[in-house]
């Protein structure tokens, strides 16, 4: 067990993996229960594409240094036309994300395909380069994550009396409008951070996986966030200890961020079959005993 969960990562620029992706397994786990809370999936899986262009600016005006601001830039302009558009009784929020999606992702693949001899590179951000995360990335993701934690501790009971009760928090004086932006503003941050580790595609399940799979352990939030922090931060480690062991020592290839997914949705998997099973339990003592 050692050789495969703590011996590859004596190695710099593992280590540096291995630090980014239990910030960004715990940071993402946590920030996914607020996700599933107001049911935000698709709005996050929206974000994940509408930082495209910004990848894309920011790697073409900068190259990898100008990745982090350019999708910064990309994700905080999304939050706020969504928030905006939102604002209009005439526009359902699911219309508004599918119009910024479609147009702010064709801007970013037009912008690639006048740039071919970036190409390659701008499609790793779409699948991650874990292995390559430097020191100053892994300060930024510590600097987000900062952010988002402040936010969310400063914001908890109002984004909590929004996500349970809007009508409520409106009486209580709570300007939803505002909580809308926060909370967007918020996935967008995460999704700003994980972009170069996991990629634009695989970010929504570090969001979305951990959390569901907490909630299918626990009822109580006090335990679901935590659990979910907890889940994202290990299946981070699971899947890049797995990830090296299987291309050094097998020579099977296994792209770092997809595998750190495959785990995570493994637990989620196993998480829902142990539910199942403690369920049925009771009732087949009780049909057995029942004469």
């Amino acid at each position: 067990m050692d050789q495969i969960f703590i011996a590859p990562f004596a190695h710099p620029f593992m280590g540096r993996a291995l630090a980014e992706l239990l910030v960004l397994g715990a940071l993402a786990g946590t920030v996914g229960v607020l996700i599933l809370l107001r049911r935000l999936a698709f709005m996050t899986d929206a974000l994940t594409h509408t930082v495209f262009p910004g990848v894309v600016i920011g790697y073409l005006l900068g190259g990898e240094g100008g990745v982090f601001w350019g999708a910064l830039v990309a994700a905080a302009a999304t939050a706020a036309l969504l928030t905006l558009m939102t604002r209009h009784r005439a526009v359902t929020e699911d219309a508004a994300l599918a119009v910024l999606l479609t147009t702010f992702f064709a801007v970013g693949v037009v912008l690639v395909s006048h740039e071919s001899g970036y190409t390659a590179d701008l499609t790793a951000f779409l699948f991650g380069r874990i292995l390559t995360v430097t020191p100053q990335q892994l300060a930024e993701t510590l600097v987000v994550t900062a952010l988002v934690v402040a936010a969310l501790a400063v914001l908890r009971r109002p984004l909590l009396a929004r996500a349970f009760d809007p009508e409520g928090a409106r009486a209580a004086g709570y300007r939803i409008g505002l909580l809308d932006l926060a909370t967007n503003a918020v996935v967008a941050l995460v999704v700003v951070a994980a972009v170069r580790a996991v990629g634009t595609v695989l970010v929504i399940a570090l969001l979305i996986v951990p959390a569901a799979a907490a909630r299918l352990v626990s009822d109580r939030l006090v335990l679901i966030v935590p659990i979910a922090a907890a889940i994202g931060a290990l299946g981070g480690w699971a899947g890049l200890a797995v990830s090296y062991d299987a291309s050094v020592h097998h020579g099977l290839r296994l792209a770092s961020g997809a595998t750190v997914v495959l785990v995570l949705v493994a637990g989620h998997l196993g998480a829902l079959a142990a539910v199942t099973i403690r369920r049925r339990l009771p009732a087949a003592r009780t049909a057995r005993s029942t004469p």
